[in-house]
């Protein structure tokens, strides 16, 4: 049975789709760090909101922990890197509030364009001072966003429909979706300089943090206004006071923070400055939409193995989770067996689908082959962070598909290369779902994995298979399974042998020893 942890306030469905899966799940929210790190120690999934904080200490302790779901976009509240070290996949719900986040951006717009909060205010206070809050039209302004993702694209729309001119500056923002869009893409500096109105809407990253500046703001129009729904670290906010009081940012409406929960920030009481406490996903509709959609994800995950919407592994969905799962046990198995194989310094690994396999998303299979190739030289690694690793170490990855197949409906075959050397393994599933190996090395040789092996390579000549039954016979191991492959007569021969222990290392080497042999491996599946 598998179990799940909701530490923040989520919408009762969220739970009761767990319960409706059959998975246990447990409620307990405004837990401190300590009592965090005792009750998720037993605990599979985990799910939060903003205010739960899934650092290094809470991920060491969770011990069974495969998944974070975070119920919203922004993940700073979750150590990812901590998380991908120890295998465990981060989750988020990037489309429940992207409506409603947008909509705030447009509703401080309006507010800042009225000067609607400070005029309730003064009304309230029984003043009628309708020349003090003299407002200005959107119409024909120009909006600049930066960042036209999700959210950003709602905003243009929302923007047009209003006869704002609206442009973006986003890298990762093609000229054909700009189009599709209705923005005009530009580069940064030219947003600076033409936006009337600037709203942020980009993720927080290294690149982008303090992305509006003393710099960026001295390259503004006077007058400009800046909206930011986004994150915080946007913006060097002491850079952002000095543009305010120096009058050429006409006004603010921030709805993040760098700092939060934020009591106190160097802007608040300026009159200039429009300020909510991060409500850009608090709308009835949006935290509906997210504590299902989380629910959803982690209950598909733990059941069927399907990933959706993770920062630190492959997707791989719902439909494409049963197709997969086969093949993500052949290949388990088949980049163990190599990985055992192998005793160099890998500096090339090449991954090649044949046949059906290479119709289906294949970077998931990458993932667990480099987990299965690698753990045996590299300490923690799993198939979350082993790219990431792999390719850190300068490892060439590569991956080639081809939708033909000759003699099989699908094959996957692993090599490894290095140091003038060359391993291979290929394998298939067969029609009743068990995988098996059907070439090592160049040489065709079909067999089921079992959980003991023993692969010994030789020159192929009579009476070989007699001496080597013969010195496991004397050492009292038992034969399940014993296939056989050749390159040729004479030429370079393989035995694959099931046996129902592990050869202890005085029989390995009594085996080695044989004049005959090139090579003899013990190899052992969990």
């Amino acid at each position: 049975m598998v179990n799940v942890l909701i530490s923040d306030s989520l919408s009762t469905h969220a739970k009761e789709i767990f319960l409706s899966r059959g998975i246990d799940v447990d409620v307990k929210t405004n837990l401190s760090e300590e009592d965090l790190v005792k009750e998720i120690k037993s605990y599979n999934a985990l799910v939060v909101r903003s205010s739960t904080k899934v650092n290094k200490k809470i991920i060491e302790a969770a011990k069974n922990l495969k998944v974070v779901g975070r119920a919203g976009i922004g993940v700073d509240n979750i150590d990812i890197k901590v998380a991908s070290k120890k295998g465990v996949i981060v989750m988020n719900t990037p489309f429940g509030n992207s409506i409603t986040t947008a909509e705030h951006a447009i509703a401080l717009i309006f507010s800042l364009a009225r000067k609607i909060p400070q005029a309730s205010e003064s009304t309230h206070s029984g003043k009628w001072e309708k020349s003090k809050f003299m407002g200005s039209e959107l119409f024909g302004k120009t909006l600049g966003l930066i960042g036209c993702g999700r959210i950003g694209s709602i905003v243009a729309n929302r923007a047009i429909g209003l006869k704002i001119k609206v442009m973006a500056y986003d890298p990762f923002l093609s000229d054909e979706s700009a189009k599709e869009i209705g923005v005009t893409k530009v580069d940064f500096d030219e947003l600076l300089r033409s936006s009337d109105y600037i709203s942020l809407h980009t993720p927080f990253t290294d690149t982008t943090k303090n992305i509006i500046n003393k710099e960026s703001i001295n390259k503004m129009k006077k007058g400009i206004y800046i909206v930011n729904c986004a994150r915080g670290g946007l913006i060097d906010e002491r850079d952002l006071l000095n543009g305010l009081n120096e009058g050429k940012i006409a006004g603010v409406a921030l709805d993040v923070f760098a700092d939060e929960p934020a009591h106190k920030n160097i802007l608040f009481g300026h009159e200039k400055v429009i300020v909510t406490p991060h409500l850009g996903a608090s709308t009835l509709e949006a935290q509906e939409n997210v504590s299902i959609q989380v629910a959803e994800q982690i209950s598909d995950y733990l059941l069927e193995g399907s990933i959706e919407n993770a920062l630190n592994m492959p997707s791989i969905s719902r439909e494409d989770a049963p197709k997969l799962k086969p093949f993500l046990e052949l290949v388990r198995q088949i980049s163990s067996f190599l990985g055992q194989l192998t005793d160099f310094e890998v500096k090339k690994f090449f991954m090649e689908f044949n046949g059906k396999v290479a119709s289906l998303n294949i970077h998931p299979l990458t993932s667990v082959a480099l987990e299965g190739v690698f753990k045996y030289g590299m300490d923690s690694i799993n198939m979350v962070n082993a790219p990431s690793i792999i390719r850190e170490r300068g490892v060439e990855i590569i991956e080639t598909i081809n939708e033909n197949s000759q003699q099989y409906r699908s094959t996957i075959k692993l090599i490894v290369e290095g140091n003038g050397i060359r391993n291979s393994v290929e394998g298939v599933v067969f029609e009743n779902g068990i995988p098996r190996v059907v070439e090592v090395n160049g040489i065709r040789i079909e067999a089921e994995l079992s959980k003991n092996m023993l692969l010994v390579t030789n020159d192929d000549q009579p009476g070989f298979v007699g001496l080597l039954g013969g010195i496991l016979g004397e050492a009292g191991v038992n034969i399940a399974t014993f296939q056989l492959g050749r390159q040729m007569a004479g030429g370079k021969a393989m035995s694959l042998i099931s046996i129902d222990a592990p050869i202890d290392g005085t029989t390995l080497n009594e085996i080695k020893s044989l004049s005959l042999v090139n090579s003899a491996i013990s190899i052992n599946f969990n």
